[in-house]
């Protein structure tokens, strides 16, 4: 590890649908663990790539174009239109990607390889891998040993005959055994394909990740990160075509985030239980959608329901009126009050322990509970005031929460924010509803309640 350096991989989606909140888990969190990293003066080098060829993809391209078919009589050139439609996918959801993660306030990585853009990369690997024993050809397509690779299974730890049940899903007969994985597939005549020394072909899924990560850290990279579901078996292939190809360890630190679930079952497109982020974000904001995903730690499962992001818009309420109403304060120079001093040490505290962002969160709400106390008072202390909304902004800025709010009211925002309170009330949320009150006062609004109603006026 270079000194102040850290390569940084995690593996991307792969491009034949919109992207559901289960990938939001996965790409804040380690978005995330890259501010938290360079807010430590870290140089992070990061890299995440599209699996933009793939079975998936394929079928998806299939399918638009029988659709297409059944709007017209014919549809010339069928084999050059898979290609095409392949490719028109894959553009899409890139695109789409992009769209919905700078909605989520996460930053771009430094890299983001397509799979297509390194087939010489991954020809040569292979190559390395015949030439050293631990690969076979089978029908034009080629297959990685495993039992060549002795630590095999050392990530997932599971028993042999508990990968080899997971591996008989695949039941290609030309493999010499079920944990054997395909590093090359013989293409089938009308699907994208590419030349080799084996013939037509494409890449497996996994080989992709081990040649895009090492095009750009190097045989040896800090982290890698995905999904919970990749450790097998793609995490644990990926560490036996690198570490075999290149003789060196592949990886120093693995982080994996939990699942997003609903009823305790995994959110997923299999499953047919997926809320995608499109339509997320007709609801919730993407503010608030970010802030239920990091009150829970990364590696744990987090459980999805309205109940919860209802919980996670009350919150973001409450810090949104404490940053609405410090606005206008924030000083030019920077200035420290003794109470406040502490709250970040205790911030990167949580942030040092495996990056514990729901630890975090309650430190903030510590710093917003006491800001707002202040701003209570009759005789507010200005210092202690600019000094939290300083430390505030900052710890925001490191979980990638926006930082500034500012907007004007009008009646119909005033009504709104009675709605909220009112709403907040019944749910007995007296924090919420008294923050509400207190910033509506603030800005020169008197609330009148009654047992029918809330009247308002100005003073």
């Amino acid at each position: 590890m270079k000194k102040g350096q850290v390569k940084m991989y995690v593996c991307g989606v792969t491009v034949y649908d919109g992207c559901h909140l289960g990938h939001a888990r996965a790409y804040v969190a380690f978005d995330i663990i890259y501010r938290f990293l360079e807010y430590k003066g870290y140089k992070v080098i990061y890299v995440q790539n599209f699996t933009d060829v793939d079975d998936k993809i394929i079928n998806r391209a299939r399918k638009e174009l029988k659709e297409l078919i059944a709007h017209r009589s014919s549809l010339k050139g069928k084999e050059d239109n898979l290609k095409k439609k392949v490719r028109e996918i894959s553009r899409r959801y890139i695109k789409a990607y992009f769209t919905v993660m700078d909605k989520l306030n996460v930053k771009r990585a430094g890299y983001y390889p397509k799979a297509t853009e390194n087939i010489k990369g991954m020809i040569r690997m292979i190559e390395t891998l015949i030439d050293k024993g631990f690969a076979y050809e089978a029908a034009g397509s080629i297959y990685f040993q495993v039992s060549k690779f002795k630590t095999y299974g050392r990530l997932s730890r599971r028993p042999q005959d508990e990968m080899v049940n997971v591996c008989r899903i695949d039941k290609d007969k030309r493999k010499k055994s079920p944990l054997d994985f395909a590093l090359w597939k013989r293409s089938k005549p009308d699907e994208p394909s590419w030349p080799s020394p084996w013939g037509e072909g494409r890449p497996g899924w996994h080989i992709e990740c081990s040649v895009m990560s090492q095009k750009y850290l190097g045989e040896t990279l800090d982290i890698h990160g995905g999904g919970s579901d990749l450790v097998f078996p793609h995490h644990e292939n990926e560490i036996a075509q690198s570490e075999a190809s290149t003789g060196k360890p592949f990886v120093r630190y693995w982080m994996h985030n939990g699942f997003v679930t609903i009823n305790k079952e995994k959110m997923s497109k299999s499953l047919g239980n997926i809320f995608t982020l499109k339509e997320l974000f007709q609801k919730y904001s993407p503010a608030v959608t970010r802030l239920f995903l990091i009150s829970t730690h990364y590696r744990s499962p987090i459980d999805f329901s309205p109940q919860r992001l209802e919980d996670a818009r009350r919150k973001w309420e409450r810090i949104t009126i404490c940053l609405e109403k410090g606005s206008a304060r924030f000083p030019k120079k920077r200035v420290v009050h003794s109470k406040i001093k502490n709250f970040i040490s205790r911030f990167e505290n949580c942030m040092n322990d495996d990056f514990n962002t729901a630890g975090a969160i309650g430190v903030i709400f510590e710093l917003v509970g006491l800001i707002n106390k202040e701003f209570g008072k009759n005789n507010p202390e200005e210092k202690l005031i600019q000094t939290g909304y300083q430390e505030l902004t900052e710890m925001l800025g490191v979980l990638g929460l926006p930082t500034k709010i500012v907007k004007k009211i009008d009646d119909k925002d005033i009504e709104g924010l009675i709605k909220k309170r009112n709403e907040a009330r019944l749910a007995k949320d007296w924090v919420l509803a008294d923050d509400i009150r207190q910033d509506l006062k603030k800005r020169g609004i008197i609330l009148e309640d009654s047992q029918k109603e809330t009247k308002w006026r100005k003073f």
